[in-house]
């Protein structure tokens, strides 16, 4: 049976990867390597590797992800698809882009003079112009474009890969979990910031990497909360009736004992929004004061009425 292909889906996924490619080469040119920060993955090595020997970040980057995409093909197999090696070069040709351009000319900086004044200001590369920097600043703003960017490659079906398939092939030969050899592999990387003599970057860094990742979250997922709740209750019926009438959601009844008395008792399991949350709580008050309820944080609801099931892209 022939798949049938959802073309206005696939255009807005090939339009989330060309967003965010290109998201992230504004972040790293014009935020992040002025800084001279180093937020994990090749780019971030790239940073550092250009403050010391200025060479563009692209070339370097893609001297880097080119084998790092070969080797881990050969290692792990055909993991990486179509959409991972496009977001790979598409990345490469609009920092390659910018850079040409734009140059590393920070956005955010304090002043901007034509002379040296102390070890505070930082040379901006390719001029003799030097600005004063506003380290906070500018590492917020780069965690939120480069939070935005990657949550876009992400829901584009698309791996930023790089870095990451270090972490994917030393967790086929140890028994280290995949997130913990991430972290492992982008703060070394982070720590290479020091070598530009300035203690400040890999903190900085390391601040981008966690504002980073809450937007990547944020744009993954949805600022949409879900909570599952486990009611127990002899009335049973009646909270049935208001969470389908006056909530309009569904869920699941289970029957079980209590460790005490062995007494059968029913369950209800469903799954709500924070709203609908609010109002179970305040209604079972009404419906049965002695009723328990255990409420759980739910990291994503999928099917009827929440987020619908991924598409399989194979």
């Amino acid at each position: 049976m022939t798949k049938q292909i959802n073309w206005k889906q696939e255009i807005i996924s090939y339009a989330f990867l060309l967003f965010g490619s290109a998201l992230f080469a504004i972040g790293d040119v014009m935020f992040v390597n002025p800084y001279n920060l180093a937020p994990g993955g090749t780019y971030g090595l790239s940073n550092v590797l250009n403050a010391m020997y200025p060479w563009k970040v692209s070339l370097y980057a893609i001297c880097m992800d080119i084998p790092l995409l070969i080797i881990g093909t050969w290692i792990l197999g055909p993991k990486f698809g179509f959409k991972t090696i496009l977001s790979t070069f598409l990345i490469f040709g609009c920092t390659y882009i910018l850079e040409s351009t734009w140059g590393y000319a920070p956005v955010i900086f304090e002043h901007k003079m034509d002379v040296q004044l102390d070890d505070t200001w930082l040379n901006i590369l390719g001029t003799n112009t030097y600005f004063k920097p506003d380290y906070f600043l500018n590492t917020v703003v780069s965690g939120g474009i480069y939070g935005l960017a990657i949550g876009f490659v992400f829901k584009s079906g698309a791996t930023s890969g790089g870095s990451d398939i270090i972490s994917m092939i030393l967790h086929k030969y140890t028994k280290i979990s995949l997130g913990t050899l991430v972290m492992i592999v982008d703060s070394i990387i982070t720590l290479t910031s020091l070598m530009l003599g300035n203690f400040r970057l890999p903190i900085y860094s390391i601040l981008l990497i966690v504002i980073e990742s809450k937007i990547i979250d944020l744009v993954v997922d949805g600022v949409k909360s879900y909570k599952t709740a486990f009611i127990i209750t002899d009335k049973i019926e009646d909270v049935r009736l208001f969470i389908i009438n006056d909530l309009d959601r569904g869920g699941t009844c289970f029957v079980g004992s209590g460790l005490f008395k062995g007494q059968e008792r029913k369950m209800i399991y469903t799954n709500l929004d924070r709203a609908d949350l609010v109002k179970l709580k305040l209604s079972l008050r009404s419906i049965d004061p002695n009723a328990f309820v255990n409420v759980i944080e739910s990291a994503e609801v999928m099917g009827n009425g929440f987020v619908p099931l991924p598409h399989n892209d194979k």
